[in-house]
């Protein structure tokens, strides 16, 4: 596979791993399609996305100067499979525009619906030759690049047989004895078929003559210069620096897979003013984001604690460039923050009970996300919020006329005033006095009440369903609006004369109504 003027690199590593995975490959690219006599001028391509899978449809038209393709294709010029495929995804995408620049890692999710994992070699964890045989033992796709400090030293050659800035795919770990004692190796292969480690446990090398014979042969194979080679996992580290995993979810799997990951999946968003708390710099804020709960009650086989991963994926980013929305930058809270399509972290954790509080960095960033949480036993997970509950006190008993103190003799002339021969204030009556009254209130920015809302009002205290307020009924909510007027001003902290939905929070927690996150929307 060969690119072109596309800056797509990390697609075309992807298609380059894709292809080591016959049935995944033929999930993505059906084999049921081709020039025959039912050939319609159509190819049709499945892509996961956002826990579901599309099928695109494109036409055979590519993009072409002089007759020569442009984009992604094949090295035979009879070939046509991986630029139909390139052409699919960027329909996905929105336009081949939006492919400028990616993860190899995005691209293999997509065509998997895996959740991927990056590893820097020089600062990977103790057990990472274990993470990676578990992640192949689940059929997980895995990639391995060597960095370059300038473009001149892109896929140029060490001594040793290795590519610099080039893709490769991790294709098996084995533990061999070796000497008297266990040697970890992992097997790699170059996409280009060619070009192979020349150092210890190479091909050719001594060290496979040490050990048993049928062990060679068995990890050997047929082994030959094909561009996949096999050498100690110390060298692997020493040499490469970047691993990507890909850990597939059970329907991406065969039933003859060693084992399979549990999934959990949630879908939510985060709103300005409602939901977008942004990180824990914003103290304030921070409370009010999505939060998910996560219980872990098994260990692992073999451990007393939980290995999972968590994956924090937004939505659609790329099809929202032409918009001008470009990716948020977010995070799992207690780790790292950054503007990427998904931010995933494994973590080794004893069993209990978790919260998840997935963000934006600032608040008030607007984005659709899903979270994912892979785990090798099963584990509990709910979403917090989403229920409303108050406590409120019972309306008090009217009080005799003889009794009344002169602020209610002064309300219930108002009211007769104001309710005429009925004694019931109706209300378009009502829309009429409050914003009489509340317009007359320098420290609320007041745009009047409409009549909807006095419905709303009426129907909240009209205790006995007449339509309109009675005297008692308007006297409770004239108390109740007092209250919530001084509660407005008190809570009111930037002294805007407007709440923002914050600030409402607090006032609400101050008045005796409990409201969880998410409420708010």
């Amino acid at each position: 596979i060969c690119q072109g003027a596309l800056g797509d690199c990390w697609l075309l590593a992807a298609i380059a791993s894709l292809t080591l995975h016959k049935e995944t490959l033929t999930r993505v690219v059906p084999n049921d399609q081709g020039f025959d006599r039912s050939y319609a001028g159509i190819f049709h391509f499945q892509f996961w996305q956002h826990n579901r899978w599309l099928d695109v449809v494109v036409d055979d038209r590519l993009p072409a100067v002089r007759n020569r393709l442009v984009l992604v294709h094949s090295a035979s010029n009879n070939e046509f499979w991986s630029a139909l495929l390139e052409k699919a995804y960027a329909k996905l995408n929105g336009s081949y525009e939006s492919l400028k620049g990616g993860s190899t890692l995005e691209a293999m999710e997509d065509f998997t619906g895996g959740v991927g994992e990056t590893y820097e070699t020089k600062s990977a964890p103790t057990d990472l030759f274990n993470i990676m045989k578990k992640a192949y033992d689940r059929g997980s796709m895995m990639g391995c690049s060597i960095d370059i400090t300038s473009s001149a030293e892109s896929e140029a050659q060490t001594a040793s047989g290795l590519v610099k800035g080039h893709a490769y795919s991790i294709t098996g770990l084995e533990e061999v004895n070796y000497r008297g004692k266990k040697v970890k190796l992992i097997r790699i292969r170059n996409p280009w078929g060619q070009v192979e480690w020349n150092g210890a446990w190479s091909d050719e090398s001594r060290e496979w003559n040490v050990i048993d014979s049928s062990e060679k042969k068995r990890i050997l194979q047929n082994s030959m210069d094909d561009g996949e080679f096999w050498m100690e996992f110390e060298d692997f580290k020493a040499n490469y620096d970047k691993i990507e995993i890909c850990n597939l979810t059970p329907d991406s799997l065969t039933d003859d897979t060693k084992r399979k990951w549990e999934v959990n999946m949630f879908e939510g968003n985060w709103i300005r003013g409602s939901t977008a708390g942004g990180c824990r710099n914003f103290i304030d804020t921070f409370w009010t984001n999505p939060q998910f709960k996560l219980t872990l009650l098994h260990a692992d086989d073999n451990n007393d604690k939980c290995s999972v991963v968590i994956a924090l994926m937004q939505k659609n980013r790329r099809a929202l460039r032409k918009e001008g929305l470009d990716l948020q930058t977010i995070g799992i809270h207690c780790k790292t923050y950054i503007n990427v399509r998904e931010i995933s972290e494994r973590f080794t954790l004893p069993p209990g009970n978790y919260l998840l509080v997935p963000t934006t960095f600032q608040p008030h960033d607007e984005a659709d996300f899903i979270i994912r949480i892979f785990s090798e036993k099963a584990a509990g997970t709910m979403e917090m919020g989403n229920t409303v509950d108050a406590d409120l006190p019972d309306p008090p008993m009217p009080s005799l006329p003889e009794e009344e103190t002169d602020e209610e003799k002064g309300l219930r002339r108002m009211f007769e005033k104001i309710a005429g021969s009925d004694q019931a204030i109706s209300a378009r009556e009502l829309q009429q006095v409050l914003n009489g009254v509340l317009s007359r209130r320098r420290e609320i920015k007041f745009d009047g009440l409409s009549l909807n809302t006095c419905h709303s009002i009426i129907n909240l205290m009209d205790v006995d369903n007449s339509g309109q307020l009675e005297f008692q009924e308007f006297k409770v909510f004239w108390e109740k609006m007092k209250k919530w007027i001084m509660l407005f001003i008190s809570y009111d902290t930037d002294r805007s004369g407007k709440m923002s939905s914050y600030e409402l929070r607090i006032a609400l927690k101050a008045a005796g109504e409990r409201l969880q996150r998410g409420t708010w929307g």
